[in-house]
């Protein structure tokens, strides 16, 4: 009998297709995969650590830079797991602003997703359809807070400014015009044969699977499951506002394409929910630990500012205790786990990113398919490093 050989190759970590500094390590028997091992840590990112050695207000910048594609949602859940250690308050208007941010942030994600996998396939001209409403996004950010890719526009209590003027206009804009976006990628996709040569039958995983596995986010819902953190455990008044959850029933690449797509358009209608029903009043939750003294308080009380200019200086102190806060991000659940010791610094801060549970479970999607499929369904589970190598 002839001698049965399997062939190991690595792709990644210098791989565009992998979305960072990702090494799978494949035997192939001829072209199709008999098994695949994700080997991380190539980044060297020590973000846990690094928080660990800064005040609680510093820790907001370094959430910014660990999934880069989704800044707003990376501050919002760190934000909460802090403000639910101090048992505060958000004002219901710094509420809204967070959410209208985050699903602008969300459709920015998931825009740039799009571009890069379809990229991926072969496919060039979604990517320059994609990047013109993601840079619509982007300017928007920086005039709200004054970055683009990492704007740190939410604070501990509340966010770092109120929207400035006009903007409001011109958030109105883009929510009117994206849906029409959203049907011109469908027109290059939904029925391309090629897209569906691609993507049908291909990075299949059951529910079943994917729950063991612990996935989350649109790779979750596109097997079927209907589970959302929004909706599950509602945080910055998510309750309020009206939006379904998209679900596929096959958990191929596919399926992963269309919740996204939905996704999108259901994150453009609380966009414009936020901004028809944004209450009035403050920004900031009136609360000495996190917030500077106002103008009058400054004025007849110089002993409260100097103590309040200490505090900001040098970190507010927090009760002893330990908490969890997480929130629905675009690829996926983040929480944030902190243990305070009493100290202006987290004693330990752990965090759960979604990428690197959904990586997890990539050889169960890949495992008996052809080595072409690989780039396919590393690209529909939208992975970034940034946040796997935290």
């Amino acid at each position: 009998m002839a001698e049965t050989r399997w062939m190991t190759i690595n792709m990644g970590p210098q791989h565009p297709a992998t979305h960072g500094v990702l090494r799978l390590v494949l035997e192939l028997d001829g072209e199709i995969i008999v098994k695949a091992i994700p080997h991380i840590g190539h980044l060297h990112r020590g973000v846990e650590k690094l928080a660990e050695n800064r005040t609680y207000h510093q820790v907001i910048p370094l959430t910014d830079r660990l999934d880069y594609t989704n800044a707003m949602g990376n501050n919002l859940a760190y934000v909460l797991a802090v403000e639910k250690l101090l048992g505060i308050e958000v004002p219901k208007r710094a509420q809204y602003l967070r959410v209208m941010m985050a699903e602008l942030q969300r459709i920015a994600a998931h825009l740039i997703w799009l571009g890069t996998h379809v990229l991926d396939i072969g496919a060039t001209t979604p990517i320059f359809y994609t990047f013109r409403e993601r840079e619509e996004v982007l300017r928007i950010f920086e005039e709200v807070a004054g970055g683009r890719l990492t704007p740190t526009y939410l604070r501990i209590g509340g966010v770092a400014k109120d929207l400035p003027e006009g903007i409001d206009e011109k958030i109105r804009d883009f929510v009117k015009v994206f849906p029409q976006r959203i049907n011109e990628y469908e027109t290059l996709l939904t029925q391309n044969i090629i897209w569906l040569k691609r993507t049908k039958e291909v990075g299949v995983i059951s529910k079943e699977d994917a729950i063991n596995w612990g996935v989350t986010g649109p790779t979750l819902r596109g097997s079927g499951v209907k589970w959302d953190v929004r909706k599950a455990f509602p945080y910055s008044s998510y309750d309020e506002f009206e939006f379904d959850i998209p679900v596929g029933t096959v958990g191929d690449v596919y399926d992963r394409y269309i919740v996204r797509l939905r996704e999108m358009e259901w994150s453009n209608s609380i966009v414009r929910q936020a901004l028809d029903r944004l209450p009035k009043g403050p920004i900031l939750a009136d609360d000495p630990r996190v917030v500077l003294p106002n103008k009058e308080m400054v004025l007849t009380d110089i002993a409260s500012l100097i103590r309040q200019f200490k505090i900001v200086s040098e970190g507010f102190k927090p009760p002893k205790g330990e908490v969890y806060a997480s929130v629905e991000a675009a690829k996926g659940e983040l929480g944030f786990y902190i243990i305070s010791d009493g100290s202006n610094r987290p004693f330990r801060l752990r965090i759960r990113p979604p990428s690197f549970l959904n990586l997890g479970a990539l050889p169960r999607m890949i495992e008996g398919s052809l080595i072409a499929d690989v780039i396919s369904t590393i690209g529909s589970i939208d992975i970034v490093l940034g946040e796997i190598d935290r």
